[in-house]
């Protein structure tokens, strides 16, 4: 007989190894939550999420809610914690106008300049987009991954590929193309 989600929970207080079993039965769908919500952080966010739980277990009241529900709470939370300081960095990044970028060898120091001119724009672009337009952009700008690998990586049909990238293009596009006529 199986041992019931709350009475784990409860016991795993005095016997941390007892939260294992937690794990075994719920960590497949809340993977696939977080992976459809997500993408490829889904692996650190699900780990993250039972970390989460497995320290806030003994404020855990069966009563409120059951473990289920709990657990796809608490990645909820991770989740959106998650996005809020990619978001946050973006920015911080357009106001520092401290992008990320690789030079290469082959750059031409015309390009380079070019290039530093647009950072706190690009940052700025960036942070507007939705996240999962930005996944898609930057996989394929700055990892340069084919829509094929992008939509491999993602798990997500290669049609969601293009689709997301032209909206992301369109809309760096314009809003860089706005920012410089505002100059």
């Amino acid at each position: 007989m199986q041992v019931a989600d709350d009475v784990l929970v409860r016991e795993s207080i005095r016997e941390p190894e007892r939260f294992a079993p937690l794990f075994d039965r719920h960590a497949a769908a809340v993977h696939r939550y977080l992976a459809r919500r997500i993408g490829e952080p889904a692996d650190d966010l699900l780990a993250e999420t039972f970390l989460v739980a497995f320290r806030r277990r003994a404020s855990y009241r069966p009563m409120q809610l059951d473990v289920r529900p709990w657990l796809f709470g608490i990645a909820t939370n991770v989740l959106h914690r998650h996005v809020r300081q990619e978001d946050r960095r973006y920015r911080a990044l357009a106001r520092a106008r401290l992008l990320e970028t690789d030079s290469h060898p082959d750059d031409l120091p015309d390009d380079r300049l070019d290039a530093q001119a647009l950072r706190a724009e690009l940052a700025a672009a960036l942070a507007a987009l939705k996240p999962a337009d930005r996944d898609v952009l930057l996989l394929l700008a700055w990892a340069q991954l084919s829509y094929a690998e992008i939509a491999a990586t993602l798990d997500i049909p290669i049609g969601t590929v293009r689709s997301r990238i032209n909206r992301a293009r369109r809309l760096t596009r314009a809003a860089l193309s706005s920012l410089q006529e505002d100059q």
